[in-house]
C-alpha cells in the first residue's frame, strides 16, 4: 500500500462522506505534501476537537514517511 492510499484510508474512515475523500501527493521544498480533499461538512470532523484527529493523522502519516525516509505533510483542502 502507497503512502498516499494509506492517508486516504486514515481520512475515509473519520468522515462521513468516505466517496468525496481524495489524496493528491505533491513535491513542495523536499518534502512530500498529501493534500487532502473533503467535503465541506466533513472539515471539522477531520480538524477534531482542538485540532486533535488531524494532529494524530499527521504524526501517523509522519512516523510512517520517516520509516520510508521521506519527509511528509499534510493538508486538508475543502472540496
Amino acid at each position: 500500500m502507497s503512502l498516499s492510499a494509506f492517508v486516504g484510508a486514515l481520512v475515509k474512515e473519520c468522515v462521513n462522506e468516505p466517496e468525496a475523500v481524495s489524496v493528491e501527493e505533491v513535491e513542495e521544498r523536499g518534502s512530500i505534501v498529501y493534500r487532502v480533499t473533503v467535503s465541506q461538512g466533513d472539515i471539522g470532523r477531520i480538524i477534531g476537537k482542538d485540532g486533535r484527529v488531524i494532529s494524530a493523522i499527521r504524526h501517523v502519516v509522519a512516523g510512517a514517511g520517516g520509516k520510508a525516509g521521506e519527509r511528509t505533510m499534510v493538508k486538508i483542502v475543502e472540496a
